[in-house]
């Protein structure tokens, strides 16, 4: 048997786009709700998407990018009329970062670009997390960009530092020696 291009699990039965992008949608929530029940978590597109489609018991052949950014907008949409925090802050690519739907997210939420996704999604998680009821330490947590991404802005950070050239300074007081190689402080 030949199945349709999305279809239910059950019976192999045709499901319109529409239909399975609402079933999709119910399903995300309570997914992304769980991950925010975890203190620095997040998951990726793709396990989003399997656990979204196992759990609706609805399947399709389209690419994973022709529609998760669409569940992602709406559970955005419900978070957001519900007073809850943007939980598409949550998913992100295998190499930890947040996708451009984000962005489109927070514009039709919050009615604002943000310059820079990754640090606009940081406090957006951890405001999550704290709504969420994830166990959180002491203080009440940080907003923290995935490790993957913190990692390469860390290492970019160390290649852009300018050498500086260390000054002689005294073995003394260790203030730096003026040019002409004697310490006025201890001379």
């Amino acid at each position: 048997m030949v199945l349709p291009g999305t279809w239910r699990v059950s019976d192999g039965s045709q499901v319109s786009y529409q239909d399975a992008l609402q079933s999709w949608t119910a399903a995300a929530g309570p997914i992304l709700e769980r991950v925010a029940g975890i203190y620095h978590a997040t998951i990726t597109y793709l396990e989003l998407g399997e656990q979204v489609q196992d759990r609706s018991g609805i399947r399709t052949r389209m690419l994973l990018m022709n529609w998760i950014g669409s569940v992602l907008g709406g559970v955005s949409r419900h978070a957001h009329t519900n007073g809850q925090p943007l939980l598409s802050a949550l998913c992100v690519r295998a190499d930890g970062t947040i996708g451009d739907g984000y962005a489109i997210a927070v514009r039709e939420n919050y009615g604002q670009q943000p310059e820079d996704l990754e640090m606009h999604a940081a406090p957006e998680r951890l405001r999550c997390y704290q709504f969420f009821g994830a166990a959180l330490p002491q203080g009440g947590g940080i907003p923290a960009l995935t490790p993957q991404v913190a990692a390469r802005r860390a290492a970019r950070a160390a290649r852009t530092l300018p050498d500086l050239p260390s000054k002689p300074s005294c073995p003394s007081c260790y203030l730096t020696l003026p040019v002409t190689g004697v310490c006025d402080n201890c001379s």
